[in-house]
């Protein structure tokens, strides 16, 4: 079982934040702001920016807006092939439709969150994606 270490200077879970909302995303960081065992190592605005932050920062999870202006520009495949290297990820979205659960799957998201309900279920399924790792390793 994986040991969550204390302490901001030990952060164990390290976090690349995708979403292209500012605001969405300062509200992400105070959730996990009183979080000792999780650190945000980086923050993107779009699916380009996300692959790229992911090969620089090696995150352990990112949390995936599925929705972000580049949608259509980078192929679902592209940036599954990219983040899909020992990382999980988490994907957050406003609609909870058919189009989202399918795109969510072709991106290799391992979780799917609504939005409205983050502060209920982002920390225990951050935990639970990071034991997750930690069991497969």
């Amino acid at each position: 079982m994986f040991d969550l270490q204390p302490g901001p200077a030990n952060a164990s879970i390290k976090i690349l934040l995708a979403d292209d909302s500012e605001i969405v995303r300062r509200g992400i960081r105070q959730l996990l702001a009183a979080q000792n065992e999780i650190e945000i190592v980086g923050e993107a605005a779009d699916f380009a920016q996300t692959m790229r932050m992911t090969s620089e920062l090696n995150p352990h999870v990112v949390v995936l807006d599925l929705h972000m202006p580049d949608e259509y520009k980078i192929s679902p495949q592209e940036v599954k092939a990219h983040l899909n290297h020992g990382l999980q990820v988490l994907g957050i979205s406003i609609w909870n439709d058919e189009h989202s659960k399918e795109l969510a799957d072709r991106l290799g998201v391992a979780v799917l969150l609504d939005k409205m309900d983050l502060a209920n279920t982002l920390i225990p399924t951050i935990i639970q994606l990071e034991r997750a790792r930690h069991a497969a390793a």
